[in-house]
């Protein structure tokens, strides 16, 4: 069985800091890529950031490149996210999501269409 668990979530201050963590399990990790994607209120689920042990690169969506930060223990199969300096805009539920080879495999990396696993999200709010 297929599994992404999201955790790290929670209310965090503007400015503040979050580390988000996401173990998998039932697929092969070492030949799969995992992206962050989010989903604020009323908006489409966004690509957050996306890496492939792979080919070993990495993507960021503009509105977090130098803030975030994407990361993986290949041994035990598990993606973070540091989320630094964060801004109100960042709230939302956040997912990760896995896909076959690296992220920009059959489709662009930040697309959701193009994801086989997906986790059930972990909430941040950033409040003023």
């Amino acid at each position: 069985e297929v599994q992404l668990v999201e955790s790290g979530g929670g209310l965090v201050q503007a400015g503040g800091s979050l580390r988000l963590s996401c173990p998998t399990s039932g697929f092969s990790f070492d030949r799969h890529s995992v992206a962050w994607f989010r989903q604020g209120a009323g908006t489409a689920r966004e690509g957050v950031s996306c890496t492939s042990s792979v080919d070993g690169r990495t993507y960021y969506a503009h509105s977090v490149k130098g803030r975030f930060a994407i990361s993986s223990d290949d041994a035990k199969a598990i993606v973070y996210l540091q989320m630094n300096n964060l801004k109100p805009e960042d709230t939302g539920v956040y997912f990760c999501a896995a896909k076959k080879m690296n992220c920009e495999y059959g489709s662009r990396w930040d697309s959701e269409y193009g994801m086989e696993y997906w986790g059930k999200g972990t909430k941040v709010t950033v409040s003023l």
